[in-house]
């Protein structure tokens, strides 16, 4: 729908810790939580201060971090907004959803973004067929061709010419981290994912079936051989509700900072 993909840069180094929110429309309330995160270290920064004990301004030295609050912002906007996100789409959408906006995860053209990464594609593409996922849809169908979406695109883009060393990805719900890709676990990243676990409360955990591959984490693993990371915010059922925010950010809050600096 024309709108942008806006990336906050915080301080500067050699290389970025990358964290992303909404990749998923019912999903937006991770981009809250980013914004709520966003603020707080930006005031920590201003004012000498701490997060969960740790002075920004020292911790943060030398470190650098870079936030995608919202991968996909026409997909929030549509499970937030219904047929009123959907332009001249409104009726199609609408039908593909069975006029139930509010689940909607895809982005506009009802790709899922992270069915779209390519990372395994080839053969998530084959379990979507099996499950009746042939064509555009609210959740699940990871497009035609891997990368095919400008969202998808505009992270893979930024991997490529940014050196990034690390990335979460905020998702919802479930309270778990995913950390491997198949088999390949890269340096650092068991150390790191532990670390997150202890400070979040949540578990370690690997997708199965249709869940595994052709992330976002999974594409980042795959190609850089860098720490990759799905943490799953939350318990309930999505869209999570909006007054959840806060106790979902304070829960995560140290691990988001730590992520900043590790």
């Amino acid at each position: 729908m024309g709108k942008e993909i806006t990336a906050l840069k915080i301080g500067k180094s050699d290389s970025y810790a990358l964290i992303t929110g909404a990749t998923h429309g019912s999903e937006r309330i991770t981009s809250t939580v980013l914004l709520m995160f966003i603020e707080q270290l930006c005031r920590a920064f201003v004012d000498n201060g701490s997060i969960e004990e740790l002075n920004v301004r020292q911790g943060m030295r030398g470190c650098g971090l870079i936030v995608v609050p919202c991968v996909n912002p026409d997909g929030c906007d549509i499970s937030l907004l219904g047929a009123k996100a959907c332009g001249d789409k409104s009726e199609y959408i609408s039908n593909l959803c069975r006029n139930n906006f509010e689940k909607w995860n895809a982005n506009f053209r009802g790709v899922d973004l992270n069915h779209n990464f390519d990372a395994d594609w080839e053969n998530l593409r084959k379990m979507e067929i099996e499950l009746g996922i042939v064509g555009p849809a609210p959740t699940r169908f990871g497009g035609y061709k891997p990368h095919s979406e400008p969202e998808t695109q505009a992270l893979v883009n930024l991997c490529r010419t940014v050196p990034i060393r690390h990335t979460v990805a905020l998702h919802s719900q479930g309270e778990v981290i995913y950390w491997t890709f198949g088999n390949i676990k890269p340096p650092r990243s068991q150390k790191m994912a532990e670390i997150m676990a202890t400070t979040s409360g949540y578990a370690l955990d690997v997708p199965i079936s249709i869940a595994s591959g052709g992330g976002f984490k999974d594409w980042f693993i795959k190609e850089f051989n860098r720490p990759g990371f799905t943490v799953e915010i939350g318990k309930g059922e999505n869209p999570l509700p909006a007054n959840d925010a806060f106790s979902l950010y304070k829960k995560i809050r140290e691990l988001l900072i730590l992520t900043a600096i590790m």
